[in-house]
């Protein structure tokens, strides 16, 4: 069995040689496996690229600027049968690591998430918003896709070959692990959590999340992908909040009528009555759009059974 250790960067020169040391020897010395580092490089500017060499990782490039491609193009050149994959930063600890290939290499979990949020992440970071963001982020997935989930964007994984090879990676940016995520919850692979260690990053090493552009691109994929994996949800609540709506404009005008026996607002009664129609067509949309992703989880099952018979 082949584990293989992904660690993609840009400009972690001042770290990612420890980072390739100490998670290869962390797995060296508690599992029986094949294992080999691979370093992709984002077009870094300083000298991540040698220090990575110097350590012994295999080095490769992936010109496209954003984690979601590099995680792309890792996704698809390497073979193994159990992926780490773990951010260059040094922000993570391999204390658990060998338990969590354990999970799943032997009890054949499909991902198995690093959680940060039930150990030392808020007391660690120094970024506030980032906080915040988490919180934001974890209360919408647990809300939309009813998990108990604690870590929804952190970037230490184990992952089983399976769940790597059948993943479509549609992200460009720090939103994969969000993508991610929602994913494997959708399409019901077996996630774990283990609780791990995190250490703000060492002087000299920058973030390359911005708080405010990138929390909103997560937000924008969340709200997408809850579109998208739960269509009749998403067109049932806008339905809903769009005929209350209508409902609300048409009632004054009703009992105006009853009054009066006359309708003098007229244009507040055709408001309501397209607010009404675009409920309608709010409701029957979500209708079809499941009815096309109930079709598409189907086949995406008999996907996994005929990946597994290969």
């Amino acid at each position: 069995m082949k584990i293989a250790i992904l660690i993609p960067c840009f400009n972690e020169g001042s770290t990612i040689a420890k980072v390739v040391e100490d998670y290869r020897n962390s797995l060296i010395s508690s599992t029986p496996y094949d294992l080999e580092v691979f370093v992709y490089d984002n077009n870094s500017t300083d000298n991540t690229c040698e220090e990575a060499l110097r350590a012994g990782a295999t080095l490769r490039n992936e010109p496209l600027q954003g984690k979601g491609n590099v995680m792309r193009r890792m996704f698809r050149e390497v073979d193994a049968d159990c992926y780490v994959m773990v951010d260059g930063d040094d922000t993570y600890p391999p204390d658990r690591l060998a338990e969590m290939v354990e999970l799943v290499t032997e009890k054949h979990y499909d991902m198995v998430i690093g959680d940060r949020l039930s150990a030392t992440y808020f007391t660690e970071n120094k970024r506030p918003f980032h906080n915040s963001g988490n919180r934001l982020v974890r209360g919408l997935i647990r809300r939309f896709w009813h998990t108990d989930i604690e870590d929804i964007m952190t970037g230490l994984r184990v992952m089983s070959r399976r769940f790597v090879k059948l993943f479509p990676v549609m992200s460009g940016n720090f939103e994969i692990e969000t993508e991610m995520t929602i994913h494997a919850l959708d399409k019901r692979f077996l996630v774990g959590s283990v609780p791990v260690e995190y250490r703000d990053r060492p002087q000299g090493s920058v973030s390359k999340l911005n708080t405010f552009s990138d929390g909103l691109q997560v937000l924008k994929t969340i709200v997408i992908l809850f579109k998208e994996y739960r269509p009749m949800q998403f067109f049932g609540w806008l339905s809903a909040i769009t005929a209350l709506m209508g409902i609300g404009f048409f009632i004054p005008v009703l009992v105006e009528y009853f009054q009066t026996g006359l309708v003098p607002r007229f244009p507040t009664l055709i408001v309501s009555v397209f607010l009404l129609l675009a409920a309608l067509m709010s409701l029957f949309t979500g209708l079809c759009l499941d009815v096309i992703v109930c079709k598409d989880r189907k086949a995406y099952e008999l996907k996994v059974i005929e990946y597994e018979q290969k």
